[in-house]
């Protein structure tokens, strides 16, 4: 791989953040830190006008309490488990800060949970500013920045990437550094993938299957293919290896994620004729 195409490579993963567990250890899905951020900051800018979010961030509130995943995660993915989200804030006067606090940490507990289907148990916040006037005019433009992993922040919107990356996030991207880095991070979490061994058409079969789920709006892919198909390492107890789909989608809007990630699971398991297992990373909401 040229350092070139592994400079692609990493820019389009770090303007995608870490991926965050939905759900608990069995549900096998993940979604991209910058498109969970992007809905809890425009949720809470929506409940609490008079807040201007200055960041966000989401980890394990207890890494020792996190489980093994039932498939196996993609790279960067936390493992399940209860999670806390840290976000900073600015505020004006127009309520009490106490006041405001409390009805930001419900709007944010309740977008992460309920909207998005992530296991939010703790939510700390920060004042970082107080305000003279009411931001919502600022929103126009780029105010604030969604904290990612390693530091990188993003605008408000959520909608841009690091300088010079060379496609955005949850777009189709050039085969190149991405498929080689996505066949890597594939043998490195026990899985062979045969989806070029003759297996092309099944993966476009899987994808046939997955755009028919509703929710789904489009199929994106993260490391080259939307659709990845191999083959697990046996786990304990079993004989032979096992077939292991992992598939990337956007989530269209109105529909939780969480849900979309399970009823596609089950879709694929179901169209596969042994019952292959699956993983979902939702990389963008629609």
């Amino acid at each position: 791989m040229t350092a070139d195409r592994w400079t692609r490579m990493v820019r389009q993963q770090v303007g995608l953040g870490r991926f965050l567990p939905l759900g608990g250890r069995h549900d096998g899905a993940w979604i991209a830190e910058r498109a969970a951020g992007a809905v809890l900051r425009r949720a809470a800018e929506r409940d609490v006008p008079e807040v201007r979010m200055d960041g966000i961030r989401i980890g394990l509130a207890d890494p020792g309490a996190a489980a093994e995943p039932a498939v196996p995660a993609p790279p960067s993915a936390l493992p399940p488990g209860p999670l806390r989200l840290t976000a900073e804030f600015a505020a004006t006067a127009a309520w009490p800060l106490p006041e405001t606090v409390s009805r930001l940490r419900a709007a944010l507990a309740v977008t992460a949970t309920e909207r998005i289907g992530l296991e939010v148990t703790e939510v700390d916040l920060r004042v970082t500013d107080l305000l003279d006037t009411e931001p919502a005019a600022e929103r126009t433009g780029a105010g604030g920045t969604t904290e990612l992993a390693g530091g990188t922040t993003e605008p408000a919107g959520g909608t841009a990437e690091p300088a010079g990356a060379a496609a955005t996030a949850g777009a189709s991207v050039t085969p190149g550094a991405a498929q080689e880095a996505g066949d890597a991070a594939a043998g490195a979490a026990g899985v062979s993938d045969t989806s070029e061994d003759g297996g092309g058409s099944e993966a476009d079969r899987v994808a046939g299957v997955v755009l028919e789920v509703p929710g789904v709006s489009r199929l994106t892919g993260v490391w080259g293919r939307p659709v990845r198909l191999g083959e697990r390492a046996p786990a304990t107890g079993d004989a032979l290896p096992r077939r292991h789909a992992r598939v990337d989608l956007a989530v269209a809007a109105g529909f939780r994620p969480l849900e979309v990630a399970r009823a596609v699971r089950a879709a694929v398991a179901a169209a596969g004729p042994d019952r292959p297992t699956v993983a979902v990373l939702v990389t963008d909401l629609d």
